[in-house]
């Protein structure tokens, strides 16, 4: 297995975990706008990323 593929999905479980993330009450509860968008951000392009690759894969074989 490609060992970039498991890396790619790391990203996408991160990004879901940055979107859960509850920051309201400590003192990073002003960054949450920003954590919330990198994690959609991280999820759309990895996500992108492995079903491109998936593609590839099925076009080659």
């Amino acid at each position: 297995m490609d060992r970039h593929v498991l890396l790619f999905l790391a990203a996408v479980l991160s990004g879901f975990a940055l979107v859960k993330v509850p920051l309201s009450g400590t003192v990073f509860a002003a960054f949450t706008p920003f954590t919330s968008l990198i994690g959609v951000l991280a999820i759309i392009v990895f996500s992108l990323v492995l079903i491109i690759k998936g593609i590839l894969a099925l076009i080659r074989k």
